[in-house]
């Protein structure tokens, strides 16, 4: 389990940006959470398993919810197609990249790009 003081501070970001994070992702069933002293979160499943497109659906928001029938359809095909795009990369995949980035110091400047 970790908590969201954990993981805010290896982010840089506020706690309180953290859980409200955790109360999406809780909701559309990604990671489970315990209160108390030894609570925190974690995956519901293997990083394998969850795509990033999954964790974009879960902390996206109405941001598509548009009347005009001509714009809807597009705009909801082109959502699909982008979360579907997302879904071909895997937590696991992403946490290997930003292992192999912090291992070879590749802070800024240019990068080989990951296949």
């Amino acid at each position: 389990m970790h908590t969201s003081a954990d993981i805010a501070g290896k982010l840089t970001e506020s706690a309180v940006m953290v859980r409200r994070c955790f109360l999406l992702l809780h909701k559309k069933g990604l990671i489970e959470q315990r209160k108390g002293p030894h609570g925190g979160a974690r995956l519901k499943l293997p990083p394998k398993q969850i795509g990033l497109g999954d964790v974009y659906v879960a902390t996206e928001g109405d941001w598509l919810a548009l009347e005009e029938p001509a714009l809807s359809g597009l705009l909801r095909r082109a959502r699909e197609d982008g979360i579907e795009a997302m879904n071909e990369t895997t937590l696991a995949q992403v946490l290997k990249r930003i292992r192999k980035h912090s291992s070879t110091g590749n802070g800024s400047g240019s990068r080989k790009r990951d296949g």
